[in-house]
């Protein structure tokens, strides 16, 4: 039986997952950020990285990995395009490229978008997709994408056709969670604060062409704080301002792409009241919750595929 370990070192997470061509596993843990900041340098994640791969690995073989594996991958930069590159993906790219040599077994690449994508279609049941046409929402804490996916060989080209023209709805959350005094990253924490509102204010994001700005409810964010509103209202009123864009969005890019599969992948899709309003009004599929947030699932699934199609 084929089983292939894939890495993934992104910007917050160090993970590792195997997978066999229809069970698998992922291990992971968020990098250290200091109280009240909003993230690291990447010299800083490149640093912690490199010194929890070793547990991260040590954790995925308890989970059942076999030793007898057939392929090494990783994550080697965000996106699958022209000018895409983070140093932290070096940690992750180095020591499978290195496990590979030693082993004398194949090494596949892959981007870290492409590798949230395939771990939310397998995580749904619905590794399919990855063989048809479909959108894609990214949404994570650097990323607000709606992309346009299509079968590229055992992946996915991903075209972005929608989604923030500025600040992410993970950096937003991130903020409010910092004005707030809340752990980063904030997504959990905003998440539950969310269902305590009572009054429910709201805000219309304006959205044209699937595209939208998220720098105003930023602007509303810190007034409302400053005002003195309770936190679980300012959570609520972020929250619903992000479901709404990204609702809307999605309904004006299906007019465009009629009948198409609606996926939803990275952290922020985690969130309950958008998966809630997301699957009863466009019937998209998500994740599930510990796929959705950085992982290496979808990175040992890719070259699974890779490496089965070669023997």
């Amino acid at each position: 039986m084929a089983v292939a370990l894939g890495l993934d070192t992104s910007n917050y997470t160090t993970s590792a997952a195997w997978f066999d061509g229809t069970a698998g596993d992922n291990a992971g843990k968020l990098l250290e950020v200091p109280q009240g900041s909003l993230g690291l340098r990447q010299s800083e994640a490149l640093f912690q990285h490199v010194k929890r791969l070793p547990e991260i690995l040590s954790a995925l073989r308890e989970t059942g990995l076999s030793h007898h594996l057939s392929a090494l991958g990783a994550s080697t930069r965000p996106r699958e395009v022209e000018g895409s590159y983070m140093p932290c993906f070096l940690a992750g790219e180095s020591q499978a490229r290195g496990m590979a040599t030693v082993l004398g077994l194949p090494f596949y690449p892959c981007s870290h978008q492409q590798g949230h994508i395939a771990a939310a279609a397998w995580s749904a049941g619905r590794l399919d997709l990855l063989d048809r046409p479909h959108l894609v929402w990214h949404l994570s804490g650097g990323t607000t994408e709606l992309l346009y996916a299509q079968p590229e060989g055992v992946s996915v080209r991903a075209e972005c056709i929608g989604g923030t023209s500025d600040i992410s709805a993970g950096q937003l959350i991130d903020r409010t969670g910092k004005r707030l005094g809340l752990a980063f990253p904030a997504g959990k924490a905003v998440d539950r604060l969310s269902l305590q509102a009572k009054g429910q204010k709201t805000f219309r994001v304006k959205v044209k062409e699937s595209t939208f700005s998220f720098s105003g409810i930023e602007n509303q964010m810190n007034a409302l704080a400053q005002a003195g509103e309770e936190p679980a209202e300012i959570c609520w009123y972020v929250l619903a301002a992000i479901i709404g864009a990204v609702e809307t969005a999605t309904r004006q890019a299906l007019e465009k792409y009629p009948g198409l599969p609606v996926l939803c992948a990275g952290g922020v899709a985690s969130n309950q009241l958008l998966r809630q309003r997301m699957i009863q009004t466009c019937g998209a599929v998500f994740a599930q919750p510990r796929f959705s947030t950085d992982n290496a699932m979808g990175v040992a699934i890719l070259t699974w595929r890779a490496h089965t199609k070669e023997i």
